[in-house]
């Protein structure tokens, strides 16, 4: 996979920590990793952002983000109350294409869900995705409520005739509760799609050096990694 696209079932899931995981097993692999955020909101210029929270985590990772909105709300709407351009799909594809000539991996994350609006078209990471033809990696929560919304996103994904390698659960609770348990069964059943790893709760408060040693232990071998869902389930 050259270029991976990230998207979350929702908001406040573990996206970013799990983009920053990939980056980092990737890296260790000795493989050149960049990160696109084609649309940061929510932060204000000056302020670092997801993608400087990739490179902070991962190490040593190219970054480049080619819009930011100060307000928290879905790409569109942010653009137009800040009364500045919105980010179009193909400036995202041309954006990634251009970085994956001079890196091995390209991680493009998206600002919320699949099919949150980029403009006023309505288009989404989805027609990014689309342009680029690359795979999209979901990031799910852990627990009750998380079959329904990672199913409708790989579904989503089907429908466009995207591909989907897997589900990463974004944040793995210290003390899983049944629901979380049972769904690293229950998720690739319900969703159609393997699960890839499991990034543990509180893994953006380690030092960056124990998150980059520890990062591959979180993540299937699809993703340059060593964890095993049987493992996680026991």
């Amino acid at each position: 996979m050259a270029i991976l696209v990230v998207t979350g079932t929702g908001t406040e899931i573990g996206k970013t920590v799990s983009t920053a995981a990939v980056a980092a097993a990737a890296l260790a692999r000795g493989r050149s990793v960049a990160m696109l955020k084609p649309a940061q909101t929510g932060v204000a210029e000056g302020e670092p952002g997801d993608a400087a929270e990739v490179a902070r985590l991962a190490g040593s990772v190219t970054l480049l983000e080619l819009a930011r909105y100060p307000e928290p709300l879905a790409p569109a709407t942010a653009a137009r109350r800040a009364g500045r351009p919105p980010v179009r799909p193909h400036e995202v594809a041309e954006a990634a294409e251009k970085l994956a000539t001079e890196h091995d991996l390209v991680l493009v994350e998206g600002a919320g869900g699949l099919l949150v609006r980029f403009d006023e078209t309505g288009a989404t990471l989805a027609d990014a995705a689309r342009l680029l033809g690359a795979p999209v990696l979901v990031v799910a929560h852990a627990g009750l409520g998380t079959l329904n919304v990672t199913t409708l996103t790989t579904e989503a994904l089907r429908a466009r005739g995207l591909e989907c390698p897997g589900v990463v659960i974004g944040s793995w609770p210290a003390a899983a509760d049944l629901a979380s348990r049972c769904n690293v069964a229950d998720l690739p059943e319900s969703s159609g799609v393997p699960l890839l790893g499991a990034v543990p709760e509180g893994a953006p408060a380690l030092p960056p050096a124990d998150f980059r040693a520890q990062a591959p232990d979180w993540l299937a071998p699809r993703l340059d990694g060593t964890w095993e869902a049987a493992r996680q389930a026991a």
